[in-house]
């Protein structure tokens, strides 16, 4: 993801300050490219998954989750965490299936993106979910969703009356216009 040519930091030292089944939290001594040394302390992640599911009619699911962090509900595309040496592409139809109860005939990439690399190296890989087939959800214990179908422009109405507030499911959103508007899929 680095461009070769670009200078990097050294690290000396890497500690694990704290550990959960999906993340860390690493702290490390490090020189930065400029020459200083630094000790930084960050969120080590394995990777995640984005994916807007488009429908036969044009519409778009959206999941509605609750989100303890802000204590709310909030609409989101579907998403979730790598499991350690996965593809993210088997990441994306799991976590598609697992969340809205679809399976996908036809998976697009749509690039990646670094969510917050202040303090994360997450990085996650955006899809766009063609061809659907109903089967069921498959939550986790600690998962509260409903499923939604809305159409691209009400979804861009939702963002802009702030009902859609999660910046990777606006990201992917915009991701998936382009390419939709690119390809003809938005007529």
């Amino acid at each position: 993801m680095r461009m070769q040519h670009e200078p990097h930091s050294t690290i000396h030292s890497s500690k694990e300050i704290y550990k959960t089944r999906k993340f860390s939290l690493v702290s490390e001594k490090i020189t930065l490219p400029n020459g200083i040394e630094s000790e930084m302390a960050f969120v080590r992640h394995p990777g995640s998954t984005v994916i807007v599911p488009v429908f036969e009619d044009g519409s778009v699911g959206l999941i509605k989750q609750f989100r303890h962090p802000v204590n709310q509900y909030l609409y989101e595309i579907p998403a979730g965490t790598m499991n350690p040496g996965e593809m993210p592409q088997n990441c994306a139809k799991r976590e598609l299936e697992e969340e809205t109860g679809y399976v996908t005939g036809q998976l697009i990439s749509l690039g990646w993106t670094f969510l917050l690399p202040a303090y994360s190296d997450e990085c996650s890989y955006v899809y766009l979910a063609k061809k659907l087939t109903k089967t069921a959800q498959k939550l986790d214990q600690d998962e509260i969703i409903e499923v939604f179908q809305f159409s691209m422009q009400e979804i861009q109405d939702m963002i802009d009356r702030d009902e859609i507030v999660d910046a990777l499911s606006i990201l992917a959103i915009y991701r998936a216009m382009r390419y939709l508007e690119k390809t003809g899929g938005l007529s």
